[in-house]
């Protein structure tokens, strides 16, 4: 008699963390069900490279919910009179996209209650990263608190585990871990303005964030970069 595997709802951007993420899930042994958001970002890219990940995965099944973010606007990712930094810069970058990763949670709880699964998986990090207030542990944690209190599962007892396995990483050490893993990053899209293509504009934050990263690692940057960019 062999037993059920447990199983995970992933969020799965298409960019380098969530393809990390997914390999580490899989490494776990979890049954994985892969959930991306056509959120109304400029680069979307990154969700064909989302479903070559899934695949490539062998995820049970992989879903894109569509949320029209850009209807808010207000951040250089949804709206595309507001030029992406590529130079950093002081505070939370306007690369910001209010409450991205609040809805996405949102979203993946609400499908893992459905699956009856109790773990998540999501790629934040809080050491290498752009200081978005919703990639800190305390943002975590009190997701995982409002899950108890606001589902049916949580309520009759059964709590959701909201895993962040990158949170505390650097990015060289998140590159090093997905490379023993056997991620194929040159299947990623991290950049912000990457082209229809995938191609990377190799200037803006992410784009610095990513190649810092694999040098650091002493690894060769896959990426593949726009002509004009690299």
């Amino acid at each position: 008699m062999t037993c059920e595997r447990k199983k995970a709802v992933v969020l799965l951007s298409g960019g380098l963390d969530s393809a990390t993420v997914l390999a580490l899930a899989r490494e776990q042994g979890y049954a994985l069900y892969a959930l991306s958001v056509a959120y109304g970002q400029r680069h979307d890219a990154e969700l064909a490279a989302a479903r070559q990940l899934a695949a490539d995965a062998g995820v049970v099944e992989h879903r894109v919910i569509r949320v029209d973010l850009d209807s808010f606007g207000g951040s250089a990712l949804t709206d595309a009179s507001i030029a992406v930094p590529e130079t950093p810069g002081d505070g939370i970058p306007i690369t910001y996209v209010p409450a991205r990763n609040t809805l996405f949670l949102s979203l993946a709880l609400g499908w893992a209650e459905v699956l009856d699964a109790r773990d998540i998986f999501i790629g934040v990090n809080a050491v290498d990263y752009s200081g978005y207030p919703d990639c800190r542990p305390a943002f975590i944690a009190a997701f995982e608190r409002l899950a108890r209190i606001a589902t049916k599962a949580g309520v009759e007892g059964t709590s959701f585990t909201v895993h962040a396995p990158l949170i505390h990483m650097s990015k060289a050490e998140i590159v090093q871990t997905g490379t023993r893993l056997g991620v194929d990053y040159a299947r990623t899209v991290s950049c912000y303005q990457a082209d229809a293509e995938g191609l990377a504009c190799g200037r803006c934050d992410a784009c610095r964030l990513r190649r810092d990263g694999f040098a650091a690692a002493g690894l060769a940057d896959p990426t593949r970069y726009a002509a004009r960019g690299g």
